[in-house]
């Protein structure tokens, strides 16, 4: 007697239920997605804006800080957020388990998720380098791998708000969010040289992603001023691979 089995799922199927899964994802979500777009629009103008009242009119070195600093902030935010926000309200109503129900790896889901986070985080990246290159009047030097180092950092900060809502309890994950919003706009070295900060605090950023994530972007817009120290990349690097790791763990254990 002959026994039938299913093959074996190959790398091809699951890279069409991951493009599959982003996509119901992307449906899932279109009636938040413009309001989605206009929060990120907002908040990348208001930080050129609000930032240009605050420091005037700057030296050429500043208004390129200032003008990398409010897409990286966008990417940031969207990932360290609006992402927790999202994934940690799903959890509490339920919509994430019966998610978690359907017959696909959840390695797929996980990446499906952080695609469309992902893409989600690119329109207001792209309103914040135009906003600070009008506002600020400055020339930058987009490097050749700026789009690559772009979506690194939006995965990134989307692979850690991932992970830390699916790890922590929901209400606390959702109130940790309020507190990253000042931490990553007043005390992280985004749109001003870690060298204003007390010692303490720029040690803590050279272990933790947010500096990284901006020297990324900062080299990328503007390469003939800036460059990406290889630590901080490795570091950017060992952040994203922990979240995923951690967030896939979490998927499966609640499964």
């Amino acid at each position: 007697m002959t026994t039938l089995t299913a093959p074996a799922p190959t790398r091809t199927d699951g890279l069409r239920q991951t493009l599959l899964l982003a996509q119901w994802q992307l449906r899932r979500q279109s009636q938040y997605l413009p309001l989605m777009v206009v929060v990120q629009v907002f908040m990348a103008v208001a930080t050129v804006v609000g930032y240009g009242l605050l420091v005037g009119d700057p030296d050429p070195v500043t208004a390129l800080f200032l003008a990398t600093g409010a897409p990286t902030i966008t990417l940031i935010t969207v990932g360290l957020v609006m992402v927790p926000q999202m994934v940690g309200q799903a959890r509490i109503e339920g919509s994430l388990d019966w998610m978690r129900t359907l017959p696909v790896p959840r390695v797929a889901f996980l990446l499906s998720d952080l695609l469309v986070w992902t893409l989600i985080a690119l329109p207001g990246m792209a309103l914040g380098v135009l906003a600070g290159v009008l506002r600020f009047d400055v020339d930058l030097s987009i490097a050749p791998w700026f789009l690559p180092a772009t979506l690194l950092v939006s995965l990134t900060a989307a692979a850690v708000g991932y992970a830390m809502a699916t790890v922590l309890p929901p209400q606390l994950a959702m109130l940790l969010t309020q507190a990253l919003v000042f931490v990553v706009l007043l005390f992280s070295p985004v749109s001003y040289p870690a060298e204003r900060m007390p010692g303490w605090l720029q040690t803590a950023h050279q272990w933790l992603p947010i500096e990284p994530m901006a020297q990324l972007v900062r080299a990328g817009l503007a390469q003939e001023t800036f460059a990406m120290p290889a630590r901080s990349l490795v570091v950017l690097v060992t952040w994203a691979v922990v979240a995923l790791a951690g967030a896939a763990v979490a998927l499966r254990r609640r499964a």
